[in-house]
């Protein structure tokens, strides 16, 4: 039997709080019985809603807290209220201090990240980390980082991102050597920003055996998947990830709206209603919730505040896989290997602080 697998979670996170945390928690237990759980919030409300899944609460430690942050607190209100004592804090910190092996929140994305980092700080060539995503494409799965956690990054943070995503890829994927390409304006090697452009021409020279680095790749690119997996800044990851969820609700409309014009489109839906429950399965956003923290020393899940237990279950089974398969090694050892073959050894870099 598979030795347990402890995830530390917020309870009070995200717009529902227990209720959904909890529900979502039981769906993982059923898929995966070697799992168990620190639930952080207030006993009380967690109790009340743990009462009706006794499986559940044999299989979890609820740690009381008195401090929720809120969805809209500023960073840095949630670090001077909740630092030590939060829900949010200490489900990052049971990661830290080896009480579990990774941590998910659905709260406040902002909040999260400063507590991240402020609490596990960055791994040691790592100046910023970035948030990943998984993305559906018409050739299965591809990673997409950042999503928003690093607004405007350098050349050198490109990279590291390229080598964090290309581990993140072997740990899901379970591929040999990955595929990499850099989000660009144009695939020519004359287009794009100096910093994208310098990447490129890193990671092209670097000559990496852990990644094959593919060039540039275009926005359109993304959803074919062109490649496993799609570097960029924050700033343009997260308007490209919030573009493909908004345009696969107006598809949806437009679908519902069709399906229900006419009484031959009705008739129409009702013989390929497969394809069309085939297709919404396909462009479901709770099949892939779960954005993963990448360059700390600890594994954090980010779920969708406004996810269902479906949703919040499929975070929690990211956040299992990306423990089970060693993510944290991986990152550090692709990352030796890439300032080990650029500085001759990582200790000839001067060390990045958080």
């Amino acid at each position: 039997m598979a030795q347990t697998m402890m995830i530390s979670v917020d309870a009070m996170g995200g717009d529902h709080g227990p209720p959904v945390v909890i529900a979502g928690c039981e769906q993982l237990l059923l898929r995966r019985p070697d799992v168990r759980f620190l639930l952080f919030g207030d006993e009380t409300a967690i109790g009340a809603v743990l009462a009706a899944h006794p499986k559940l609460a044999a299989a979890s430690e609820v740690r009381h807290c008195t401090v929720a942050i809120a969805m809209d607190d500023k960073p840095s209100q949630a670090l001077r209220a909740g630092r030590g004592k939060s829900s949010m804090w200490r489900a990052v910190d049971a990661v830290k201090i080896g009480d579990a092996q990774v941590a998910v929140s659905a709260g406040n994305t902002g909040a999260l990240m400063a507590m991240s980092k402020f609490c596990l700080r960055t791994l040691p060539s790592i100046e910023r980390p970035a948030i990943a995503a998984i993305w559906p494409t018409l050739r299965g799965e591809s990673i997409v980082l950042d999503v928003g956690a690093t607004i405007g990054a350098d050349a050198q943070q490109l990279v590291d991102f390229a080598v964090m995503g290309g581990a993140m890829a072997r740990a899901l994927f379970h591929i040999e050597r990955p595929s990499i390409g850099l989000l660009n304006i144009g695939a020519e090697e004359v287009k794009g920003l100096d910093e994208v452009r310098t990447a490129g021409a890193m990671l092209r020279d670097a000559n990496l055996t852990t990644i094959a680095y593919g060039g540039f790749v275009e926005g359109d690119d993304i959803g074919q998947g062109k490649v496993d997996v799609v570097v960029t800044e924050g700033f343009v990851g997260n308007i490209a990830l919030k573009t493909a969820e908004g345009t696969a609700r107006q598809v949806g409309s437009y679908l519902r709206a069709a399906m229900s014009r006419t009484l031959m489109a009705k008739i129409g839906y009702f013989f390929a209603r497969d394809a069309f429950n085939r297709l919404r399965a396909k462009m479901d956003p709770r099949k892939l919730n779960g954005g993963v923290f990448l360059g700390l020393n600890g594994i954090v899940i980010k779920s969708h505040g406004g996810t269902d237990a479906e949703g919040f279950a499929s975070a929690l089974d990211l956040a299992y896989q990306m423990a089970r398969n060693d993510l944290q090694s991986k990152i550090r050892s692709d990352l030796e290997d890439y300032h080990r073959g650029k500085f001759g050894g990582l200790g000839a870099e001067p060390e990045r602080m958080s």
